[in-house]
């Protein structure tokens, strides 16, 4: 049986961070399904096919992947999707009730889809997309926290949305 996982989030850009968990996962599971959760009640910098296409260009180079949007709950989308976990990266203590809180739901909701946790790595313990965006938004150098063309991308569109 294929080990499945679903690494679900809205990537918002992706980061480095993002990629460094993928990277790791990828060595645990066979297939690791990069999914974006379509909220069309929140509001993102990018809309989902941007999203989408910053992350398979991102991650191309990483062989066991797909790439998906969804909409609904999680545990239905990775019960239908075959995978037998979730994958989530945690930063530092402050994730961890959240995500625990969500694993436990998660856990309710559906018995036969476990949650692993990666811990991020040190580089990127402090990078998150919405310090990414808010720090682009004034001026801030991203370039190492993100890839080339993601960090262009940004650029340009706050650059846009000043006009």
């Amino acid at each position: 049986m294929q080990k499945i996982a679903v690494y679900p989030g809205s990537f918002d850009p992706v980061t480095y961070g993002h990629i460094d968990i993928v990277q790791r996962g990828s060595r645990l599971f066979d297939t690791i399904i990069v999914a974006i959760l379509n909220n069309p009640a929140k509001k993102s910098l990018f809309p989902v096919e941007d999203r989408l296409e910053m992350l398979r260009d991102s991650m191309k180079d990483i062989p066991n992947l797909s790439f998906d949007i969804f909409n609904g709950l999680l545990v239905d989308y990775a019960k239908k999707r075959g995978a037998q976990a979730i994958l989530r990266g945690m930063r530092a203590v402050s994730d961890f009730e959240y995500e625990f809180q969500l694993a436990l739901m998660n856990r309710k909701l559906n018995r036969d889809v476990e949650t692993v946790f990666l811990m991020t790595g040190m580089r990127w313990f402090f990078t998150s997309s919405s310090i990414i965006k808010e720090a682009a938004l004034f001026g801030g150098d991203i370039s190492d926290m993100v890839p080339p063309k993601v960090n262009e991308r940004v650029k340009a569109r706050f650059k846009q949305l000043k006009q």
